[in-house]
């Protein structure tokens, strides 16, 4: 969703109450980008495990994909066969 469509429905009634809703939704559509749209809030709330600068992409990600190289998971035992009938 975007910042519009964020800002309307988070900001219904105050948009609604407003002498001049169009000015209104502009002003609060502007505070939302400035104030909740950015990945810094949502690293502050752990939504993202971090925030890199895009010229350290390619390094961040051959480093992700080398610790994973050896990973191994334990699957469990069968519990139930499958016999043939």
């Amino acid at each position: 969703m975007g910042a519009e469509g964020a800002a309307n429905v988070i900001f219904r009634r105050q948009i609604a109450e407003a002498d001049d809703p169009e000015a209104e939704r502009a002003e609060l559509v502007k505070a939302y980008k400035a104030e909740l749209m950015h990945p810094y809030y949502a690293a502050e709330r752990g939504l993202v495990d971090d925030v890199i600068d895009p010229a350290r992409t390619r390094e961040v990600l051959i480093g992700s994909l080398a610790m994973l190289r050896n990973k191994h998971v334990d699957r469990p035992a069968r519990k139930h066969g499958n016999p043939p009938q």
